[in-house]
């Protein structure tokens, strides 16, 4: 995008400013499809495609899936480095009020929904999601809580 209520530049990070603008125009990172005329944004380019046992997956397909489980309020999902299957598809969610949840449990209800290699393998049940200033999840800091929390609730 570009245009005059676009910044200029990063403040204090050439290096940023340099990788986020082409030839005046700023790569958001976030794909579109233009339908019938009208701009639809599926999600971020890098983040939401998950390579896992030779499939690309995409996490935001993940996403809208689990957030129909009756225990789910928020999910995040992100593909967790595995030396076997590239990346492992991990769910972060954050639960209804009064809710539980297991892996399990999880995988049992959406092999019904997604096919067995979009299936989280990985499960971590937080408070709250990160977010950046403006709301968004920030997809990075996901991976991390997955790394902090070491293997927890997991499948092989």
């Amino acid at each position: 995008m570009r245009g005059p209520g676009v910044f200029k530049e990063y403040w204090d990070k050439p290096e940023a400013t340099g990788t986020a603008f082409r030839a005046g125009w700023f790569r958001t990172g976030d794909t579109a499809v233009v339908e019938n005329g009208v701009y639809r944004i599926l999600g971020r380019t890098s983040i939401d495609v998950l390579k896992t046992g030779g499939h690309k997956v995409s996490a935001l397909e993940i996403e809208e899936v689990l957030r129909e489980h009756p225990a789910v309020g928020e999910c995040a999902v992100v593909g967790v480095s595995d030396p076997e299957w590239g990346e492992r598809v991990a769910a972060a969610v954050v639960l209804n009020d009064g809710q539980v949840l297991d892996l399990p449990s999880l995988r049992t209800w959406a092999l019904t929904l997604l096919a067995p290699y979009k299936v989280p393998t990985r499960l971590l049940v937080v408070d709250a999601l990160p977010r950046n200033a403006m709301g968004k999840v920030v997809k990075l800091s996901v991976v991390e809580l997955f790394q902090s929390a070491g293997e927890g609730d997991s499948v092989d």
